[in-house]
């Protein structure tokens, strides 16, 4: 069974977050996972729920101070990480290597390890210098993945264009996800938009 890391911070966003782990709990990925106090805040404000019922979904959940935790070393193997939603704040501090939380430090340790760090950043405009952050960990090895999710395939609920984007964000990290939209192109050239 792989294993991956999953941080959930103060972003909106926190539906992308829920339907991640519930797609990785149907392909049997393990979840371990960091939720910063924003994160959880807004993901109660948002989807309604707890950090508590969150943390049923995934394997295993860390406090965001807890370096103790396994993958705040590379000797511990996982398949990667994912930062979903990504705030700027965490951006700047995978950007500039700095290690003040387990988030931040899990993310150092993905990236210096050379295994694939998915930052799904959720901002809206975007500054000068969260493209140059972006531009920072991209450099740096990091996959920036906004949290922009495609319309083309005609989604019926939030959860449906949520569940997309979660499938895209889990083949970012090289899982095979059976199912998801895709572009088929048109087609019938005749064919309207």
């Amino acid at each position: 069974m792989k294993k991956i890391i999953m941080a959930i911070t103060g972003a909106s966003g926190s539906l992308y977050a829920l339907e991640f782990l519930r797609l990785m709990a149907d392909l049997e990925v393990e979840v371990h996972l960091i939720l910063s106090e924003a994160g959880e805040q807004v993901m109660e404000l948002e989807t309604g729920k707890t950090g508590d019922q969150l943390a049923l979904l995934a394997t295993r959940r860390y406090d965001i101070k807890d370096f103790t935790a396994p993958f705040a070393s590379g000797s511990a193997v996982f398949a990667g990480m994912v930062v979903l939603p990504c705030t700027m704040g965490t951006l700047a501090a995978v950007a500039g290597g700095l290690s003040h939380n387990l988030i931040h430090r899990a993310a150092d340790v993905t990236l210096k390890e050379r295994r694939p760090l998915v930052l799904a950043v959720r901002e809206t405009p975007l500054n000068r210098t969260h493209l140059h952050n972006m531009l920072k960990v991209h450099d740096a090895g990091g996959i920036i993945c906004p949290a922009m999710p495609g319309f083309y395939h005609g989604p019926q609920s939030l959860a449906e264009l949520a569940r997309a984007f979660a499938g895209r964000v889990a083949e970012q990290l090289g899982f095979a996800v059976a199912g998801l939209p895709r572009w088929q192109g048109l087609g019938d050239k005749d064919k309207k938009v």
